[in-house]
């Protein structure tokens, strides 16, 4: 019998997310070269870590064809510079790609299987736009499995408005609004940055270094938000302004056994407690994080009340809300998205769930009187994400 290892999130980067189509920065790199920089740049800054004595490298795309193709794991593996004895390979559950990512080979992990793993995702929404080249089962429709509306996310997001009244536009757009204010608020604090890779990129203009991300609105006022169209329904609740744009972005994690950081000098910066993820109806597709987190706190042996920070993710505004409320948790509660969301940083489906976690483990450092945080995320077609982290920086009180 192999003895369960504590599983640990060493480090984690991103780069820039850009804004997706022709006019983004990234309309002309490739999706790969964008895992490949992350990948590089999380290497460079972990010096320490013994790259011939990486067991896996996992990494997710929601569309996995063209220049997010070809097993993403093992050819990023590859261009950026491991040993060509590193096996790879490729995930997708949409926005959870990169959280699967993490959670898969924390499996290995915890079995002794793996001492270290690379975890990421990317998403090049300009090249590859959301259901590209997908052919649903027609089955689907036709025998009533899923509403037609479950394959359009922006519609799912009205739903959830409809089943609960009490999440108003009006809640959705001061929640957005915060999150752009947060956002900018954490930038000018240096919060962001931190995390970041550059990355050089080609436009028609020349060569240019992305440093930021394109997406943030921080001019962003209520009236303005009220004034949107509603895309999804005329008369609706869900804008442009209260959910996540499409983007572009790779991010890249270092998961390990507490037993192999601790031996190659490389401090830990979160410790995983438990993870969870949970189906739900296809249509309402937005409170899937609700059944995972309750199943992720079952298994940790924990209640909400002993999570002192939440990053989840902002697919819209109305799906963290119906969150928020679930749990009893006020709309403007300082542990929820303290540093913004993806309301403003905006949304590279595969890629978020990694974005979560190395958010969070900052704030963990800033933070040593709390415990325990969750990264949570809906998925589309149904289901939700959560994992549960514990702080090593903590310095109150344990149980």
């Amino acid at each position: 019998m192999v003895a369960i290892d504590d599983v640990v999130f060493v480090d984690g980067v991103r780069t820039p997310f850009g804004r997706a189509g022709e006019k983004g920065i990234y309309w002309k790199t490739r999706a790969d070269d964008l895992a490949v920089k992350a990948l590089q740049g999380l290497l460079e800054r972990n010096p320490q870590l013994p790259q011939d004595q990486i067991d896996e490298v996992a990494v997710a795309a929601t569309t996995q064809t063209g220049d997010q193709g070809l097993t993403l794991g093992r050819t990023v593996g590859i261009l950026a510079g491991l040993p060509i004895t590193t096996p790879g390979y490729a995930i997708e559950r949409m926005c959870a790609g990169a959280m699967t990512a993490v959670t898969t080979v924390a499996g290995g992990v915890a079995m002794g299987a793996y001492d270290f793993a690379i975890a990421g995702g990317v998403e090049h929404m300009g090249h590859h736009p959301m259901g590209e080249g997908s052919d649903p089962n027609p089955r689907f429709l036709a025998e009533r499995m899923v509403d037609g509306d479950a394959l359009i996310m922006g519609k799912t997001a009205e739903k959830l408005h409809d089943r609960f009244p009490q999440l108003t536009k009006e809640r959705s757009d001061t929640f957005a609004l915060r999150s752009q204010q947060k956002y900018a608020e954490a930038l000018t604090r240096g919060d962001i940055q931190a995390d970041l890779i550059p990355v050089s990129a080609y436009s028609d203009e020349g060569w240019r270094l992305a440093t930021a991300d394109e997406a943030p609105r921080p001019e962003t006022t209520l009236e303005g938000l009220a004034g949107l169209k509603t895309p999804f329904r005329p008369h609706g609740r869900v804008t442009a302004g209260n959910a996540s744009g499409l983007n572009d972005g790779a991010t890249m994690s270092i998961i390990a056994s507490g037993k192999a950081a601790k031996q190659h000098g490389l401090k830990p910066r979160m410790r995983m407690v438990s993870f969870a993820f949970a189906g739900v109806e296809p249509d309402v597709m937005g409170i899937g994080p609700i059944p995972s987190t309750e199943k992720a706190l079952r298994k940790a042996g924990l209640s909400i009340d002993d999570i002192g920070l939440f990053e989840l993710n902002e697919a819209f505004a109305v799906q963290v809300l119906s969150f928020t409320d679930h749990f009893g948790i006020s709309d403007d509660d300082p542990r929820v998205n303290p540093w913004g969301g993806a309301i403003a940083t905006g949304h590279p489906l595969a890629s978020s769930g990694v974005r979560l976690m190395l958010q969070l483990a900052r704030q963990f450092e800033q933070r040593p009187d709390v415990r325990y945080g969750v990264t949570a995320m809906c998925v589309g077609l149904g289901q939700g994400g959560s994992v549960i982290w514990e702080n090593p920086n903590f310095k109150g009180k344990r149980k």
